[in-house]
């Protein structure tokens, strides 16, 4: 595409080589987004697996990757935000800070109760950051599994956080320049409601859906929401229904990547060129740059998202 750029390394285990330039790539727009992190929520590798995938990583043939998570970035207002409280959120955070060291990190943006999502909200409490009134942007029955249930009620009481509640489908002035508007949809809501959000820039829009069940089950028409966006970042957690051997699919549901590329066949070239496949699974050869299948995706004119791709917004 022709606004990629990639983020210098700012953490760790980053999966690009190191660069011992202090710089930090920017995109010229006041406001920008950037991707910290595109594995499931157990991250890759997962615990205890001893599967080829891990292995790699394992024996330190490959770099982990970091649990997906987007950052927003108003450099006109100094301020910034993260979308998702992973486990990975010290990471993260630092990775938000080094990319914008000028804004202050003004909250925390949560799609839903599955562990990838909200779980890095602990780092926010008094045996870490100890933050004040940090906003933490969610949807009613989220907002409520938050209030009733520790430790995240504590986070609450000690006024570490302060709950802005979302209304689906209307938009939410983050600053001058940003904006979002969460759309429900259809996912397995255990403890809170599933959205995924609009992200209304400057300049551009951005589209993410990093779960959903399957696309069939939305009332929405994606390709129309593709249509009026500039960047669409969606659910690949799997490749296809072959992915896990000996695992029932239907009780992990989600639109396999093929099902999406067929679905999305019929859009043009432009359009697909939006699509970042994100929320990769551990056994996702989507995470394997050489492996036939990405080729293939890459090839059909979908992206793969990356850590610390950063798009003008």
């Amino acid at each position: 595409m022709k606004y990629i750029y990639l983020l210098l390394p700012l953490y760790l285990f980053s999966c690009r080589p190191a660069n011992n330039s202090n710089q930090v790539a920017k995109t010229n727009s006041a406001t920008e987004l950037v991707v910290l992190g595109i594995a499931q929520d157990a991250g890759y590798p997962q615990i205890d697996c001893e599967k080829p995938c891990c292995q790699r990583v394992w024996n330190k043939e490959r770099q982990p990757e970091r649990v997906t998570c987007l950052g927003l970035i108003d450099r006109e207002n100094k301020k910034s935000w993260l979308l998702e409280a992973t486990p990975d959120l010290v990471s993260q955070w630092q990775s938000l800070k080094q990319l914008c060291p000028e804004c202050e990190i003004e909250g925390i943006i949560i799609t839903h109760a599955h562990i990838g999502h909200y779980t890095g909200l602990m780092y926010l409490g008094r045996e870490a950051l100890n933050a004040h009134d940090l906003s933490v942007y969610v949807m009613p029955k989220m907002a409520d599994f938050l209030s009733k249930n520790g430790p995240w009620s504590q986070l609450l009481g000690l006024q570490n956080v302060a709950i802005k509640e979302l209304k689906a489908d209307s938009t939410t002035i983050l600053s001058p320049a940003l904006s979002l508007i969460p759309h429900l949809v259809p996912h397995r809501d255990e403890f809170s409601e599933t959205v995924g959000f609009e992200i209304v820039g400057s300049n551009k829009t951005a589209l993410f859906i990093p779960d959903i069940d399957k696309w069939s089950k939305w009332e929405q028409n994606l390709g129309e929401l593709i249509a009026r966006v500039d960047y669409a970042f969606l659910d690949a957690t799997f490749y296809d229904g072959e992915e896990l051997p000996g695992r029932n699919m239907a009780e992990i549901p989600h639109p396999f990547v093929v099902e999406t590329m067929e679905r999305l066949k019929a859009l043009s070239t432009h359009d697909k060129s939006k699509i970042y496949c994100i929320h990769l699974n551990h056994t996702n050869p989507l995470l394997n740059l050489n492996e036939e299948k990405r080729i293939f995706v890459e090839n059909s004119g979908f992206n793969v998202s990356a850590d610390g791709l950063l798009l003008p917004l």
